[in-house]
């Protein structure tokens, strides 16, 4: 009966009936003060409900991206988002902000594991921005056949579309490699969709198919094109007047589940306008037999786009060569350039990305973001390998350039304890000047809020020369600081989320190779040491008088008798070691996988000696030495850079 009654509340909302009780996020301070209080059946009623309110209201002093304070916690740890409601398996929760101003989330879900049979496709609404969340609506019910992968799309009038794809002719087993996922049903069938005109209250009886033209790939199944293999995670887009969304094909199922995949759109140039859905149409792109492939392998999936302002789209995919790949088409879609990596500037350095969901978004200012793992190794050999290390995420900030899209170096922007964790397929929403990031685990799916600051740190970074300037505990200048000593300042508990950063600007001698930049260590060999190694990379080293972890900057960008500037940052979110050498992070170039290292968790603080030594063996120049008492933002280092010696 409550539930009923909440329906009843949330459609006369929607319809304007009560829009006066509607909360206005764009004027209120916190959202939850404003959320419709539903009528209560009984006390036990009530008391969920003042539950839910109460956690809504929590005083725990989380903070979003930014640097945190000393006893603040970390919202870039992922357990301090909101939930969203699921059955136990859960994946793509897209959210689309409704007409009436609330968020409709769309996700997959099941009681068993990714795959099973019982998958299906549901949505959740929500008034408070994701604090709390309505019971879950079937969009398919989950005794029909497995509805899968399913993608939101708000038009004009307030109609939501959502796209899935949908074992129509209910097979129970698919033709594939191996035995073990020929019981996999989920990423084959037809693409429909059904469509709510109560914002997302209810959703349309009938289901409606998205015609997806044949290609060589799908003719080379082992249906011979029969039974068409996909997927798609793409959420749709509005570009020029028209709706674009993505998909992969896949040719063949096998070692990594998808053994042979490609990218296709499908644009409709009539939905936006269209009310009768029978009479939406639809175009498969690109022209011709195949769809965008990888650069070298046989595994292109997820391909995702945004439009420029020069009405050129830009598309993303995974691929399992340990990088991301890119392509732009000139004519809207019908031809593309050639497959080639991700890059961060036109020819410029490769982005590293594993086999994972890399997404890119266009926000109402005109700039972009792009979500990825920054680290990548060439699994083709291995695809099934290509999974793993989803954890942290990062950010990069993109903006237009000669009709190309920059990328700026990247931001972690979520993190799990559990390295083992994996988060992806993130939504992205902007609301009353606000932005949002949904993820999940395949288990738990959560949203969060990003610090605005964080995405202007990331969109203004090719123009930020200026030095940071919170936090800074020490500055030592003049025209060689080696062989000086200088008073170390107190560095926070690495265990407790504390971190720190050492900046310097170095000329390194030839003779440096294996000479000490700083060191803090007292006697027992606690503290902080820097050093330059025998092969040309800065290497730190972490002493808690328990413990000890080290990590070097990348191989082959250091050369002696040139000026330098390096930014170490010490992580303690995360519990992670940085480099950025030049203004560039470190990847882990040609020899390494990842260009960032992990210390322990239970690190405690690597508090030294009163006194550090600053280059006792250095030959060369050292010109200026900073140190932090938080971590440094990957873009604040840019700008220590830029702003120069």
């Amino acid at each position: 009966m409550l539930f009923l009654k909440n329906q009843i509340i949330r459609y006369l909302n929607v319809m304007g009936i009560i829009q006066e009780l509607q909360p206005n996020h764009n004027s209120c301070a916190d959202p939850c003060e404003t959320l419709i209080h539903p009528p209560f059946d009984t006390s036990a009623e009530k008391l969920r409900y003042n539950k839910a309110y109460n956690h809504c209201h929590r005083k725990d002093g989380v903070s979003m991206s930014l640097p945190a304070s000393e006893g603040v916690k970390d919202g870039r740890n992922i357990k301090w988002g909101a939930e969203i409601p699921r059955e136990h398996y859960c994946d793509q929760p897209y959210v689309v902000v409704a007409e009436g101003g609330h968020w409709v989330c769309v996700l997959t879900t099941g009681r068993g594991v990714e795959g099973e049979q019982g998958q299906h496709v549901v949505s959740a609404i929500s008034y408070d921005q994701g604090r709390t969340w309505s019971e879950l609506t079937d969009i398919e019910p989950a005794d029909g056949p497995e509805a899968s992968w399913v993608m939101p799309l708000l038009v004009p009038g307030g109609r939501i579309y959502a796209f899935y794809t949908y074992n129509k002719d209910n097979l129970r087993e698919m033709k594939a490699d191996f035995e073990h996922i020929q019981k996999r049903v989920d990423t084959l069938g037809f693409l429909m969709f059904k469509y709510s005109d109560d914002g997302g209250i209810s959703w349309s009886e009938q289901r409606y198919h998205v015609p997806i033209r044949e290609m060589q790939i799908d003719r080379d199944n082992p249906y011979g094109g029969a039974v068409q293999y996909f997927w798609g995670v793409g959420k749709p887009i509005v570009h020029e007047g028209a709706v674009y969304m993505g998909l992969a094909k896949v040719g063949r199922f096998g070692d990594g589940f998808m053994a042979t995949s490609e990218g296709i759109f499908l644009k409709s140039a009539n939905i936006l306008t269209e009310s009768d859905p029978a009479r939406i149409k639809w175009e498969t792109l690109p022209e011709g037999e195949s769809g965008i492939r990888a650069p070298l392998g046989k595994v292109a999936d997820e391909h995702n786009l945004v439009g420029l302002s020069d009405g050129s789209l830009y598309c993303t995919y995974r691929t399992v060569e340990g990088h991301n790949g890119q392509a732009y088409s000139r004519d809207g879609g019908h031809t593309w350039t050639a497959p080639e990596y991700a890059e961060y500037q036109r020819f410029g350095r490769k982005i590293k990305h594993p086999r994972a969901a890399n997404f890119v978004r266009k926000f109402s200012n005109g700039k972009f973001i792009l979500w990825f793992h920054n680290h990548g190794k060439d699994n083709r050999a291995t695809p099934s390998l290509a999974y793993r290390d989803r954890n942290p995420a990062w950010l990069c900030g993109g903006i237009e350039r000669n009709g190309y899209i920059e990328w700026s170096q990247p931001e972690i922007v979520l993190f799990d304890d559990d390295p083992a964790v994996r988060i992806s397929y993130p939504d992205f929403i902007e609301d009353g000047g606000r932005y949002f990031i949904t993820e999940t685990q395949k288990t738990v799916a959560r949203v969060h809020e990003i610090d605005p600051q964080l995405l202007e740190a990331m969109w203004n970074q090719h123009e930020n020369n200026s030095a940071a300037a919170r936090g800074l505990a020490l500055e030592l200048a003049g025209p060689n600081l080696a062989g000086a000593f200088a008073e170390m300042p107190p560095l926070p508990a690495l265990r407790e989320g504390g971190g720190f950063a050492v900046d310097a600007w170095i000329y390194p001698a030839a003779g440096d190779a294996g000479s000490m930049l700083l060191d803090t260590r007292g006697k027992d060999g606690k503290g902080v040491a820097i050093s330059m190694t025998e092969r040309w990379t800065l290497r730190i080293t972490l002493n808690d008088g328990r413990s000890e972890a080290a990590w070097e900057s990348d191989a082959g960008i250091i050369s002696p008798n040139a000026w330098l500037h390096a930014a170490i940052i010490v992580d303690g979110g995360p519990n992670m070691i940085t480099f950025v050498i030049n203004g560039q992070l470190c990847d882990g170039g040609a020899e390494r996988q990842f260009g960032w290292g992990r210390f322990s968790p239970y690190m405690l603080d690597v508090n030294g000696g009163e006194k550090a030594l600053v280059g006792p063996d250095w030959k060369g120049i050292i010109g200026k030495l900073r140190v932090y008492d938080r971590y440094l933002l990957t873009s604040e280092a840019v700008g220590n850079y830029r702003a120069g010696l």
